[in-house]
């Protein structure tokens, strides 16, 4: 894979709770350099990220329920409207780990669909993430709430805040792609650095990665395909 063919994968991130419009600024210009996937930001910074973007072909994806996902749908459905309304392309949703804990699948389902409801309403329609947070689930939890996630209508899957117990790993990649099988995509996301990592989350299944060091994930890799 070369350097281009990865960053084409890599949403490059600004979510932490000291975000500034600086930070937004140089997120974007990082992503015009690398030539990214898409710009991922909160709520708040997407008015100002699509600015930045303009004349770009680099969409905006805001975080909805984020970090925590403990909203209401209602109120899920309502940021994003919200969200996609400013400018954002796609959504990083976080799904009620709670619910899904409890056992109470109907609150999972009806969360995660109020998202996707809210998305496809808009014109054009809205790619939705959900995150599930597999750090803090069972690889049974982690199989429910992916199946879940693709019966209410989710584009992707995807493991991780960056601010649970821990990010991304190749097992969970591996199972949540085995879970939506190749009709949704897996994103990975939380703890991915370098390049090493990135193109094992790839290998594993992962279709787009979730990234903040994305210049230093891309060092590691050549220009042009080796061999």
């Amino acid at each position: 894979m070369t350097r281009t063919e990865l960053a084409k994968r890599i949403d490059h991130t600004l979510l932490g709770p000291t975000a500034s419009a600086d930070g937004v600024r140089a997120l974007c210009a990082e992503a015009v350099e690398h030539g990214v996937a898409t710009v991922c930001v909160n709520p708040c910074h997407v008015s100002l990220a699509k600015s930045l973007l303009a004349g770009h072909s680099i969409p905006v994806c805001a975080v909805i329920g984020f970090p925590h996902g403990m909203t209401t749908p209602k109120a899920k459905a309502c940021e994003a409207a919200d969200a996609i309304a400013l400018g954002a392309m796609e959504l990083d949703m976080v799904a009620n780990v709670g619910a899904l804990k409890d056992g109470n699948l109907e609150a999972v389902e009806s969360d995660i669909r109020a998202v996707c409801d809210a998305a496809r309403s808009s014109d054009p329609a809205v790619h939705v993430k959900v995150i599930l947070e597999t750090s803090l689930l069972t690889d049974e939890e982690k199989e429910t709430g992916a199946r879940l996630a693709k019966k209410a209508g989710a584009h992707f899957v995807k493991t991780s805040t960056g601010f649970g117990p821990h990010g991304a790993t190749v097992e969970d990649v591996a199972l949540l792609r085995r879970v939506v099988g190749d009709e949704m995509g897996v994103k990975a996301a939380g703890g991915i650095r370098d390049a090493e990592t990135a193109l094992a989350m790839i290998d594993a299944g992962a279709t787009r990665i979730g990234a903040s060091r994305t210049g230093a994930i891309l060092a590691g890799v050549p220009d042009e395909p080796i061999g």
